[in-house]
């Protein structure tokens, strides 16, 4: 995701600080080439060394080392830089920065750079909630830089409330989505994802297999290029993508209802969950206890709510999934035709590699007007981003 990107990250003096190891870790497990800037105070919390070690850089801590004969340290950091991240970011660290004081490496560099700023603030309670402080982030935001905002919990001062640094994984997420071209602001796409449950009692439930990690790749690639994102999802073991709006069902119905009463927000809907095609004829109120030796269940359809947004009249671009175990281009051309769609992604679950529950997949994308493409095996999120190019090349409006 961040290959051949050069990423400052700036390490201010927080208890905060010793995360930064991970945000490191995270941006050069996605390819970025990092440089380490840190306060003298940050120092005070964690060596230096590790962050050299992690990075494969040496750390910068002090305003007047020349990086290489000619270079000028502070500039020659800020001019090559793609993003700068301050993670964590204090309210002194932020407060010079918004008056324009740069005296030390840190906020000199920023000072300097031309590149995005992410900040990821983190302090006390009291602190985060004084106007001074609130009128700092206010003129840094006015100006563009950007921010993570920190989130609620038991600060290391022994206060609860706002202040402490957001998760790592956000941090992270916010530093990609900084660095994607947002091709597709002003949409709104809604992606559903995962399962649904249809409960035989209140133990038992008819499901399946589908981890929704196809779906919420595409939710947040999308969010990631600039699309306000609706992610319906059924019952699944995954983080929200940070950016979207994540509106939880468990049954087929319920998923219904919400689809269709927020398609008239979209200008494209994404069905990537997998739907139960039936339901028990009768829920039972309370457990059915074994008793013969088999168990007859009387089911009755779903209602098929793809087709129910292929037939309106005025309806979103539309994208359906075919999860097929045989003549997978075959059935998925009936699919595409039956349903009225604009495109289809099929995959066959039968294969180890591009099921369910595993991080790739392969795919056929199929379309009403375009000659078929074939994707071969790769990530779920470079899946999305194939998708979501082709979604765009194809007309979405």
């Amino acid at each position: 995701m961040l290959h051949n990107k050069r990423v400052i990250l700036g390490i201010t003096g927080g208890i905060a600080a010793y995360k930064a190891v991970e945000i490191l870790r995270l941006l050069t497990k996605a390819g970025a080439d990092v440089h380490v800037i840190m306060t003298r105070s940050a120092q005070e919390f964690i060596a230096p060394l590790t962050f050299q070690t992690l990075s494969a850089n040496p750390v910068h801590t002090e305003l007047f080392n020349l990086i290489a004969e000619r270079e000028i340290g502070h500039i020659s950091l800020a001019d090559k830089a793609d993003l700068f991240v301050i993670a964590p970011a204090t309210a002194s660290s932020i407060g010079k920065i918004a008056n324009g004081i740069a005296d030390d490496m840190l906020t000199t560099t920023v000072m300097a750079t031309r590149a995005p700023v992410l900040i990821a603030p983190a302090m006390n309670v009291n602190m985060f909630t004084n106007p001074i402080y609130r009128n700092n982030e206010k003129k840094l935001r006015r100006l563009g830089y950007l921010f993570v905002p920190p989130v609620k919990g038991s600060l290391a001062c022994g206060w609860e409330g706002e202040g402490k640094l957001a998760d790592p994984e956000t941090i992270f997420e916010a530093a990609v989505s900084a660095l994607t071209i947002k091709d597709l602001a002003g949409r709104t796409i809604m992606v559903t994802a995962g399962p649904t449950r249809e409960e035989i009692d209140p133990v038992r439930y008819i499901s399946n297999h589908s981890s929704g990690k196809m779906g919420y790749a595409l939710a947040r690639s999308a969010a990631r290029r600039g699309a306000r994102v609706i992610l319906v999802s059924g019952p699944v073991n995954l983080p929200p993508p940070h950016g979207v709006e994540l509106v939880g069902v468990t049954s087929a119905e319920e998923m219904r209802r919400v689809v269709m009463a927020r398609v008239g927000e979209c200008s494209a809907v994404i069905k990537a969950a997998a739907v139960a095609d039936y339901r028990p004829v009768e829920r039972s109120g309370s457990k059915v206890k074994k008793q013969a030796r088999e168990l007859t269940l009387q089911l009755t359809r779903n209602a098929d709510i793809l087709a129910e947004l292929g037939a309106l009249e005025q309806r979103p671009f539309l994208v359906g999934f075919a999860a097929e175990t045989d003549n997978l281009e075959s059935h998925a051309t009936t699919k595409l035709r039956e349903k009225n769609l604009d495109m289809i992604v099929a995959n066959d679950v039968s294969q180890s590699d591009a099921g369910f529950n595993v991080e790739t997949n392969r795919a056929l994308l199929l379309f009403r007007d375009s000659p078929m493409v074939e994707c071969p095996l790769m990530s779920k999120g470079e899946l999305a981003t194939v998708i979501l190019d082709h979604i765009l090349s194809a007309g979405l409006s």
